[in-house]
């Protein structure tokens, strides 16, 4: 934590020198990240007419090329805000995408609800993998032995690669993601981890685990690039092709789906829940909110006033956490007090391990820029 003398706050967003140790401000006082988003996002914004253009021909397309086949693309469904307001935009839209749930073992019984609300509402088909929990379960311990900030590697990483292997199954071009700039284009890299790293995956689970990693889900690069560049998988941001407000989403999804509340971005799940609201504060000193509140400030959602109201208030329900603690502990088979005791033990960074960022990763970025316009030219070539 910086100290006082050269702590540091954004005068535009809320984030800080404690925030992120990498951060810099220019001579308004505004900082990196803020200047990052103006550039790439505010200054090049589509109006909403071109936005409604824009995503009538991508629905278009998507339709022809999905013909004849069952589904036109796929969609990662967690029951949280983004992924059910992607549901919805897609029903509307008129498009017909193979839903696909990691169920980690962790959902709430709210986010269990309202993933069947919409699945009754929409029509759509539901694919879930049900993860091995005695196997994930250890993995996530590893994470939490090894003492790293990014406990939700194994779920993201978990989640994405039943996505692609989903989409290779049935022959799906388009990936729809819930991912967008209005809401969660800005996150410091001091509070997360690269989620494709399995390099760091399999080390962690190799020096803490006591299982091997048999039916976990697991995409290494080489998979990937053949996803990517020879499958020709594309991602594409839906979200940002509407004009995405987060409280207005709510309103009608709520409306649509009878969907609930979870009182936090990712509370669907009550693992989340407890690292970003107490785990994440308590042991990092990290508090992903002021990220997340944030970006709402930079699109326009709130203001910087607002958002110094809302990161005041008490990250989690002094009863919740009690309740959430003591559930965490017994799903890992510990006592309250063994978990507490573990959750003490030191920090330390995820490059303590091997790790695709000492460069094995950076090489594959490389390899990525090189290779696709090869393959890009051959394509061309043979006519395909």
């Amino acid at each position: 934590m910086t100290d006082k003398k050269n702590f540091r706050q954004c005068t535009n967003c809320i984030l800080d020198t404690d925030d992120d140790p990498e951060i810099s401000f220019d001579r308004e006082g505004i900082c990196n990240h803020c200047n990052a988003y103006i550039n790439k996002y505010i200054k090049n914004a589509a109006t909403v007419e071109e936005k409604t253009r824009q995503l009538n021909h991508l629905v278009e397309k998507l339709k022809k090329e999905g013909q004849p086949k069952k589904y036109d693309s796929i969609m990662g469904l967690s029951g949280g805000v983004d992924s059910s307001y992607l549901a919805f935009v897609a029903k509307e839209a008129g498009l017909n995408p193979l839903l696909v749930h990691f169920d980690n073992g962790w959902n709430s019984e709210l986010a269990v609800q309202n993933i069947e609300n919409i699945i009754r509402k929409t029509g759509f088909d539901l694919y879930t993998y049900v993860v091995d929990w005695n196997e994930f379960k250890d993995l996530q311990l590893s994470y939490i032995k090894a003492g790293v900030l990014d406990w939700e590697v194994p779920t993201d990483h978990g989640f994405q690669a039943c996505l692609y292997e989903q989409a290779y199954k049935h022959k799906i071009k388009y990936v729809l993601t819930g991912h967008n700039y209005q809401t969660e284009a800005i996150l410091p890299n001091s509070m997360r981890w690269n989620k494709w790293d399995v390099a760091n995956i399999r080390d962690i689970q190799k020096k803490f685990g006591t299982r091997k990693l048999k039916s976990f889900p697991i995409m290494g690069f080489f998979k990937q690039s053949w996803y990517l560049l020879v499958l020709k998988l594309e991602r594409i941001n839906f979200l940002e092709f509407v004009s995405y407000n987060k409280e207005e989403a709510k309103e009608i999804i709520k409306k649509e789906f009878s969907w609930r509340d979870y009182g936090g971005k990712h509370y669907e799940s009550i693992f989340t829940r407890f690292y970003q609201g107490y785990a994440l504060k308590e042991k990092f000193a990290c508090d992903k909110r002021k990220a997340h509140i944030s970006n709402l400030i930079l699109s326009g959602q709130i203001t910087r006033e607002q958002a110094l109201i809302e990161i005041n208030k008490p990250a989690y329900d002094p009863q919740l956490l009690k309740e959430d603690f003591d559930y965490v502990a017994k799903k890992f088979d510990m006592s309250a007090e063994a978990f507490r005791k573990l959750l003490s033990e030191p920090n330390k960074s995820h490059l303590d391990y091997k790790s695709y960022e000492t460069g094995l990763y950076r090489r594959h970025l490389s390899f990525m820029k090189t290779i696709k316009p090869i393959t890009l030219l051959v394509k061309k070539v043979l006519g395909k």
